[in-house]
């Protein structure tokens, strides 16, 4: 049984409303569901994605051009199970198009089973080169974890199946990682065989995407509605004992731009979009959205050669055990720290002293210049301003802290070396953020040129 939908979506379709709805009737011993949609994708940018009579059945955004729905099997972004009689919805993203509009033809089929050909893709062995876990000093109890809170799959535009995903990360040596597939939720069913596979933590994720900006839902928590406003996401993600994180919200086109009436806990502080590490606009944006809010870091995965190398930025979390839900306690109580890599300089707060792990040669600075020179693979420092970090003899950060003991932020200047090892004086270098674990907010950095190596 066939549908046909044809027309022109105009930049008034678009002002009038962002989602348009097709609809589509499934009849009763119905296997199968396969949408295909057709238009000029040199003139604009449709997104595709389906409701049923029960609620969200996935979305692909603009990643394809079809998909199909079936009992046990789906495509990837999608979501398998009982094909409820009735009419369903084809959800069509009104992303951008021409002055003269954008013709489109959607063509759906409903019969029977496609066969075994969805979500057919061998999983990889787990990886024999696997580097030895780093560990860095942790309280009685807990131990650090290296891992990266935002990457893709072939669940949205993504390269690779959380299978592949999973065994790159362990080949990379991180400990947990966050699959932040965009809009959809399909690929948590994938996430607990691939975590015992590979021997790595997964952390159910969803980026939640528009066009005025992007937010992880972290946790398992269910699909977030995107469609509704910023706030409601945040409501729900609580509702549901998760995390809500705003992402590289200074990143050109998909910068955020969306009011709130409360902060959400985590902002992605060092994202790959801070291409020049001297900017401050990371540190500038943090303190005026909200200098309590848990500063954290990711690579936006999606392949090999785009964005960053998966783990790059590296974000440490201080847990107390091996599940997500002990990596979202750790997070939620700001246990965290940021390295520019898993195996680079980190910088962490103790009490009240700083702790810098393989850093020796750089120079602890705040706001005032060059607090003290790190000795030592391992070296614990007086917090002797309340915004100080750590740079390279290129000016670089590579490991940042702000605020003083009452949590009140600082607003400061890392300083680093000259090329003949001199201290320079503070001015354009930028700066990396991390929490304490008490959530009170330091600013220390370790440099040893232009570039942060943790925050």
């Amino acid at each position: 049984m066939g549908t046909i939908h044809s027309g022109v979506w105009r930049p008034e379709d678009r002002a009038e409303s962002r989602y348009r709805y097709l609809p589509v009737d499934v009849p009763p011993g119905t296997e199968a569901v396969g949408v295909a949609l057709d238009y000029d994708r040199g003139a604009g940018v449709l997104d595709l994605g389906c409701l049923g009579p029960a609620g969200f059945r996935g979305w692909s955004g603009g990643a394809r051009e079809s998909f199909v729905i079936a009992r046990d099997a789906a495509t990837p972004g999608y979501l398998p199970g009982e094909l409820e009689t009735g009419t369903w919805q084809v959800a069509i993203g009104v992303h951008r198009v021409p002055p003269d509009g954008a013709g489109y033809r959607l063509s759906v089929q409903t019969g029977p089973s496609p066969g075994p050909a969805l979500n057919s893709a061998l999983a990889p062995p787990a990886p024999r080169d696997r580097p030895p876990r780093r560990v860095l000093p942790a309280r009685p109890g807990r131990r650090w974890l290296a891992g990266d809170l935002h990457t893709h799959t072939v669940h949205s535009d993504g390269k690779l199946t959380v299978p592949e995903l999973a065994a790159l990360a362990a080949r990379r040596g991180l400990d947990f990682l966050a699959v932040t597939d965009h809009n959809t939720v399909s690929h948590h069913a994938e996430l607990a065989a691939a975590s015992r596979r590979y021997g790595i933590i997964l952390l159910p994720g969803q980026e939640v995407t528009t066009d005025g900006g992007h937010a992880s839902a972290l946790g398992d928590v269910g699909w977030i509605d995107f469609r509704q406003e910023p706030d409601a996401w945040l409501d729900a993600t609580e509702a549901a004992g998760g995390l809500l994180s705003v992402n590289h919200p200074f990143a050109g086109p998909v910068s955020w731009t969306r009011p709130m009436r409360r902060r959400p806990p985590l902002l992605e502080v060092w994202h790959w979009s801070w291409l020049d590490l001297r900017w401050n606009l990371p540190l500038s944006w943090w303190l005026a959205w909200d200098p309590a809010a848990i500063p954290v870091g990711g690579s936006d995965w999606h392949q090999e050669g785009s964005d960053a190398p998966l783990g790059r930025p590296t974000t440490w979390v201080e847990c107390e055990g091996d599940e997500p839900g002990d990596v979202l306690d750790g997070l939620r109580a700001g246990r965290v720290a940021i390295s520019a890599e898993r195996d680079g300089p980190v910088l962490f707060r103790r009490d009240d002293a700083l702790v810098a792990v393989d850093a020796d040669g750089l120079t602890l600075a705040g706001p005032q210049g060059p607090c003290a020179r790190v000795r030592g693979d391992r070296a614990t420092l007086p917090v002797h301003h309340p915004a100080a970090g750590v740079a390279d003899q290129n000016r670089q950060q590579v490991a940042d802290r702000r605020g003083d003991q009452q949590g009140e932020p600082r607003v400061g200047q890392p300083a680093g070396r000259d090329e003949h090892g001199g201290d320079q004086a503070p001015g354009d270098e930028g700066a990396d953020v991390r929490h304490d674990h008490a959530g009170q907010v330091a600013a220390e950095a370790l440099h040893s040129g232009p570039e942060a190596v943790a925050l």
